[in-house]
């Protein structure tokens, strides 16, 4: 289970997605709030180094040790 304000890292991608959104495969960010989705259950939205931030399915995140 992910937590708020948690570092995790992008493992892979559940979905055909954009290619600004693929780029951040392998990426390290903190999870910043949750979201919603349209009945699969909860994603993260998850902020970068770069001040950009998306949302993910938890089951694409790989928490890290702080």
């Amino acid at each position: 289970m992910v937590e708020i304000g948690q570092k995790v890292k992008v493992c892979r991608l559940r979905d055909r997605v954009s290619s600004e959104i693929a780029g951040k495969l392998g990426k390290v960010g903190t999870v910043k709030e949750f979201k919603m989705t349209d009945g699969s259950g909860v994603g993260a939205i998850v902020e970068f180094d770069d001040r950009s931030s998306t949302w993910f399915f938890e089951d694409e995140l790989k928490t890290l040790e702080n």
